[in-house]
């Protein structure tokens, strides 16, 4: 049995009663990468000394892909969401269709997409990768499925897919978030196949109730063989709430990407 997998968890949703440098240093000591959110409430200096691997955080506080307020908005916000990320050597910053408020409803809700508005996300994604160049970082553009983000511009696994590899430079990526593909559009392994080339990131909870995996239908054993066989070794992050305890959740997550 090996661990073939770069292994994180998203701290944001583990050990809620506790300090985020708390939870970033006991993910540390289980052996996974550290995936975090937004950064203005977090103590930055805290979580620098705690020699982390931060694999994931958004790359934005504010704006969108498609019109030109939003980008500019977006291209500002990418601009700090960079600075404060090198101080923590964030290996990937995370970008949507459109900023999210709370509960993760989007901001800018649009059920109908138009040519014009996929024209001005690809030139935004552009710009987005000529700063991701010039700083030597890394974005992805995370899909979300349409129930609990409702209207979200370019949310689906096949939009993602779509900007992405049109775009096809190397500092823009994939984050894969399996849970939303499930909800949106299942077919799971297909979906990991033709995101590879253009994969950063596979993001793991299972369905219904976004735990940890083999809590609800998800068979991500067979997941994790399916992305082995396809030659996939880089990070798979368990973005979950924990069913129970969150060691119990974290080293179910391990057990299904143990091959």
């Amino acid at each position: 049995m090996s661990q073939p997998f770069q292994l994180a968890a998203c701290a944001e949703m583990l050990w809620l009663d506790r300090p985020m440098d708390w939870r970033a240093a006991r993910l540390t000591e289980m052996g996974f990468g550290v995936g975090l959110w937004n950064w203005p409430d977090l103590d930055i200096e805290k979580l620098e000394g705690i020699g982390a691997n931060y694999t994931i955080m958004n790359g934005y506080l504010e704006g969108r892909l498609a019109d030109d307020e939003g980008a500019d908005l977006l291209l500002n916000s990418a601009k700090e969401a960079v600075k404060v990320g090198k101080r923590l050597d964030v290996d990937r910053f995370n970008l949507h269709g459109t900023g999210l408020g709370d509960g993760g409803i989007p901001i800018w809700q649009h059920e109908v997409v138009t040519g014009k508005m996929w024209l001005k996300a690809h030139d935004t994604l552009n710009r987005i990768c000529d700063l991701a160049e010039k700083e030597d970082v890394i974005f992805t553009l995370e899909n979300l499925n349409h129930l609990d983000h409702p209207g979200c511009p370019f949310g689906s696994t096949a939009d993602v897919l779509a900007l992405v590899s049109s775009v096809d430079r190397p500092q823009l990526r994939i984050n894969l978030d399996l849970y939303h593909t499930q909800i949106g559009e299942g077919d799971l392994i297909r979906w990991c196949e033709k995101c590879l080339p253009w994969l950063g990131e596979i993001q793991v909870a299972d369905n219904p109730g976004r735990c940890e995996p083999e809590s609800g239908e998800v068979n991500y054993k067979a997941i994790a063989k399916a992305l082995f066989d396809l030659d996939y070794r880089g990070p798979v992050a368990m973005e979950a709430f924990a069913s129970s305890a969150p060691e119990a959740a974290l080293e179910s997550f391990r057990a299904a990407f143990t091959i």
